[in-house]
C-alpha cells in the first residue's frame, strides 16, 4: 500500500456481503488508502433472504479485512443515509464492475442525494480480475464443487464449508438408442 496522506474523512461501504469476495476486499483496500476510516456496513435487509446470517457475514468480513487497519465492520438496517448520519460520515463507497452496475448505482446515488444532500457517493471501479465476480456466483461455483480460491479468502471458504449444501456433479447417460 502507498504512503500518501489520507483525507480526514470516514467513508461507508455498504452491502450484503453474502459472502464477502476478493472484489469487495479490493474495494475496501483501495478506499482505505484514501479515507481515514472505511466502515464496511453489512446490511440486514428483511426483504432479502441472505444465505448467511448477519453474524456469519460480520465474522467473514472481520476476518477477511483483518489486515486493513483502518477498516471497521458493523451491521445496520434501515435507510443507509440514516446510518451515515449516525456515524457522522459523508461518503458512500460503491464498487462498479460493469455498466449494468452503474445504472443501478446511479439511481441509488440520486435517491440518497435526494434524501441527504450532505452525503456524496464515490464510485470505485473494480480491478479487471474481479469484474466477473459476485457473491451469488461464488456460492453457485462452491456448491457445485468448483475452485473458489481466487474468489474469496481462505477464512471465507472455511466458513462456507458446512453452511452451504454441496451438490455432487452427476452425469446421466441415455440408455436408449435414438433413431434406430
Amino acid at each position: 500500500m502507498s504512503s500518501k496522506p489520507k483525507s480526514n474523512v470516514s467513508a461507508v461501504y455498504p452491502g450484503s456481503f453474502d459472502p464477502i469476495t476478493n472484489g469487495h476486499i479490493c474495494i475496501v483496500q483501495r478506499a482505505a488508502e484514501v479515507f481515514e476510516e472505511v466502515i464496511v456496513a453489512v446490511l440486514m435487509n428483511v426483504q432479502k433472504k441472505p444465505t448467511f446470517s448477519v453474524e456469519v457475514r460480520l465474522r467473514m468480513a472481520e476476518e477477511a479485512l483483518a489486515d486493513v487497519k483502518n477498516a471497521r465492520v458493523c451491521a445496520f438496517s434501515g435507510l443507509l443515509v440514516n446510518f451515515m448520519h449516525s456515524r457522522n460520515s459523508k461518503v458512500i463507497i460503491r464498487g462498479l464492475r460493469a455498466m449494468s452496475d452503474f445504472e443501478y448505482e446511479f439511481q441509488m446515488a440520486l435517491m440518497n442525494r435526494q434524501l441527504a444532500p450532505d452525503i456524496e457517493t464515490f464510485f470505485i471501479v473494480t480491478e479487471p480480475q474481479y469484474s466477473y465476480l459476485s457473491s451469488s456466483a461464488v456460492k453457485n461455483v462452491f456448491q457445485f464443487g468448483g475452485d473458489i480460491s481466487s474468489m474469496v479468502p481462505e477464512c471465507v471458504r472455511n466458513m462456507m464449508r458446512g453452511k452451504l449444501p454441496e451438490y455432487p456433479n452427476k452425469t446421466i447417460e441415455n440408455k436408449t438408442k435414438p433413431f434406430e
